[in-house]
């Protein structure tokens, strides 16, 4: 009963931002994105002004926030959409459209307000609405424009002198895409409905213990786990002594129960024996924790914010770390890579673009539990290629298949529904298959 109340409380919670929380700010209907962490001290740039992000701190998320100028200098103000607002934009749409613009000259004489004049405006204290509509009023050909023509004016204007910031919850989807618009190449071009296949390939479902090659920052480990919901587990093993970044995870603001979910395991000790030198295992142990802390190609958001805690008393600093949230990526424990040893992954998802996919495919696929699935993406088509005929010629897998995701958006508003003009026409590769049983030759060599 106190689980299902705890569970409770946190979806509720995760519905409202708190200090230290990642939020995504949508600015002026996807023109720009940004990823920042709500502080006392955190700002956004919008324009050549700074905005304090003070304000968004316990507003729910969906919340709209448009740019004023306030007592102590430029702020984002909550707006609140009320029904009379809601009526006069359905009374627009209904409107019978019974003009066009044919007879409409674009020679830049229609607006009789001057750049002085907008700067006079500012100075006396005029707000970005109050702007816009001083732009309508004074637009000699705004009348005659089509209702359609109207609400682009209108909205262009908006964008200008009365930009908007959508507060998003940070999830697979919107991570995702963010970083498909602005840093493809961190994620290896990875894109939405790619990552989505992934996960469905892989049979990623709750109560899975899931093995993960994560060479994207952690976008994929994190899309497992929120898939998973607290359930099973998620290891993200590597080669060598340095894990593989996950900086993304902590964007998709996990609690303590995920968190300790997500672990990391190096390919030299899950290969190990379980009967092997305890030595050995130990030194393993203590190089990972070692290297834990220098994780290479990082990704950071824009916004940071860091509370040293030097001058404090011993005291203080041991209750800090008892209280300290728990972090994604820690060692898994003993009893867990026991457990996997003999038991095996029930699923297996590589993303490693910088790596050839058949070297790590017979190094990891032996892991997986007999009949499991697993899948391999790839930017490129060729090493998916090799690592197929060679998963054939060892017997190790069957049902294989190369797919090419495609994906296009629709325009969906009243009489202008249609397909985008610009769509992204790559997605990458998948490999997937499902692990069978291979005898292994007897010692005289015989089949």
């Amino acid at each position: 009963m106190s689980s299902i109340k705890h569970e409770e409380s946190w979806n509720e919670k995760r519905r409202m931002t708190w200090e230290g929380c990642s939020v995504l700010l949508d600015i002026n209907d996807g023109d720009r994105l940004v990823f920042s962490r709500l502080t006392a001290g955190s700002i956004v740039k919008i324009g050549n002004k700074n905005y304090p992000l003070q304000p968004l701190i316990g507003c729910p998320f969906g919340s709209v926030f448009q740019v004023q100028n306030g007592i102590n200098g430029p702020c984002l103000s909550r707006l609140v959409s009320t029904p009379q607002a809601n009526n006069t934009e359905d009374k627009r749409e209904c409107k019978d459209e019974l003009r066009d613009n044919r007879a409409l000259i674009d020679n830049n004489t229609a607006q009789t307000l001057t750049g002085e004049d907008i700067e006079g405006l500012r100075r006396q204290g005029a707000s970005g609405n109050e702007i816009v509509e001083a732009l309508i009023a004074n637009s000699a050909t705004f009348e005659n424009k089509t209702v359609f023509s109207q609400e682009k004016y209108r909205l262009k204007k908006q964008k200008k002198y009365a930009p908007k910031v959508l507060l998003r919850r940070p999830f697979a989807r919107s991570i995702c895409d963010t970083y498909f618009k602005k840093y493809p190449s961190r994620i290896g071009f990875l894109r939405v409905d790619t990552l989505s296949l992934l996960l469905s390939f892989a049979n990623v479902t709750a109560h899975s213990d899931v093995l993960v090659v994560d060479m994207i920052g952690g976008l994929l480990a994190g899309a497992v786990a929120e898939r998973l919901g607290g359930s099973g587990y998620v290891c993200n093993t590597y080669r060598g002594d340095s894990p593989s970044s996950l900086e993304i995870v902590r964007l998709f603001n996990f609690g303590d129960e995920i968190n300790t979910r997500i672990v990391r395991l190096p390919l030299a000790e899950l290969s190990a024996s379980q009967n092997g030198d305890s030595k050995e295992s130990d030194l393993l142990h203590a190089a990972s924790n070692d290297n834990s802390n220098n994780p290479s190609n990082s990704v950071s958001m824009e916004e940071t914010t860091v509370s040293p805690e030097d001058g404090k008393p011993d005291a203080e600093k041991n209750v800090s770390k008892i209280n300290k949230t728990a972090k994604p990526g820690e060692k898994a424990s003993q009893d867990a890579i026991k457990l996997w040893k003999e038991n095996g992954f029930s699923s297996l998802i590589i993303a490693a673009p910088d790596v050839d996919a058949w070297s790590i495919v017979k190094e990891v696929l032996p892991f997986l539990s007999y009949s499991a699935s697993f899948v391999i993406y790839h930017q490129y088509l060729q090493p998916l290629a090799t690592c197929m005929h060679n998963l054939q010629v060892e017997k190790m897998a069957i049902g294989l298949q190369i797919t090419e995701p495609w994906l296009r958006e629709y325009q969906v508003l009243p009489s202008r529904t249609h397909p985008h003009m610009q769509v992204s026409a790559f997605g990458g590769y998948m490999l997937s298959g499902t692990k069978i049983y291979k005898d292994q030759p007897n010692k005289c060599g015989g089949p």
